[in-house]
């Protein structure tokens, strides 16, 4: 505020109710390699452990997409704060799934607030509700998990998201198609006036695929793209069902995102080769940089 002969003007008082409110979201990741946990020396800058972010609105509510092993540490996180918490009090939570392919599933028998009564835990995908609780309740069957699903002790629920968005508040969340063996969907996340794309694992090159993720990250202000290949090694592993640093970066020019995040890196690349890859993508896309372990972003604002 200016002066006025020499005096300072008061500053008028603010209610909660007229302030502006945030537009900001805050993302983590809990897991950012793809295929396998790569819990090596050489790896663990970026971190060994398989997707799982975490979307964090203003007023402290959190959103999951993707349950790989970076889960499980999310899952200790929340139960501390639960016991921690007045009369321990229960948890709703919200976890979104790409697919179901071991990396990105694996991290679910895992995650403590599965364990407590009175949690209720609500998983989404694009397949129908039963189809999503069979494919998950298979995971923990008989002989592959000691504690089968039906017995776990927080409520469970099921959930069908499209690409009409699904509404919690003022947070909207809806899928998109991608090219993936057995199918898998993107995620695009809005928050008042925030847009961030989660597109993991997906292959580029059909162009009905390649439309629908550009029409999709248009004018969002971060894209978190499948970046596990480097364009010398995509040619022998075409088919497989991830992309490109250097795809990546076309996407994002396209789309006119505002930064780009590489995520879904491949096992045998370690922190030296991927802080390489960052290098060789900022030349093309200044706004990148890779995901890792522990990273939180603002997103929006």
């Amino acid at each position: 505020m200016g002066e006025v002969s020499g005096r300072h003007l008061p500053q008028e008082k603010v209610s909660d109710r007229e302030r502006p409110k945030s537009t900001e979201i805050e993302l983590r990741f809990w897991g950012a390699r793809g295929s396998i946990p790569t819990p090596v020396p050489e790896n663990l800058g970026y971190g060994g452990n398989t997707a799982c972010l975490e979307v964090r609105l203003p007023e402290g509510e959190s959103f999951i997409f993707d349950g790989g092993t970076g889960l499980r540490e999310l899952g200790i996180e929340i139960a501390s704060a639960h016991s921690a918490s007045p009369a321990g009090a229960p948890h709703t939570l919200h976890l979104f799934l790409t697919h179901f392919h071991w990396d990105h599933v694996q991290g679910i028998p895992f995650f403590a607030p599965l364990y407590t009564a009175g949690n209720e835990v609500k998983f989404y995908s694009s397949h129908p509700a039963e189809r999503l609780r069979n494919i998950l309740s298979g995971q923990m069957a008989t002989p592959y998990f000691p504690v089968q699903f039906e017995f776990l002790a927080a409520k469970m629920s099921f959930g069908h998201v499209g690409r009409a968005p699904v509404h919690f508040g003022d947070l909207r969340v809806s899928t998109f198609p991608m090219n993936h063996p057995q199918g898998a969907s993107g995620y695009r996340i809005e928050f008042r006036d925030s847009v961030l794309i989660y597109a993991s694992d997906l292959e580029h090159g059909k162009p009905e695929f390649d439309a629908i993720l550009r029409e999709a990250a248009h004018g969002a202000d971060m894209l978190v793209y499948d970046a596990q290949f480097t364009p010398e090694e995509y040619p022998s592993r075409v088919g497989w069902g991830h992309s490109t640093w250097l795809e990546a970066t076309r996407v994002a020019k396209d789309a006119g995102v505002k930064k780009l995040i590489l995520f879904h890196h491949d096992p045998g690349h370690d922190d030296a080769f991927l802080s390489d890859i960052v290098q060789q993508a900022r030349k093309h896309f200044p706004a990148t940089q890779a995901a890792r372990e522990g990273l939180c972003l603002r997103v929006g604002g």
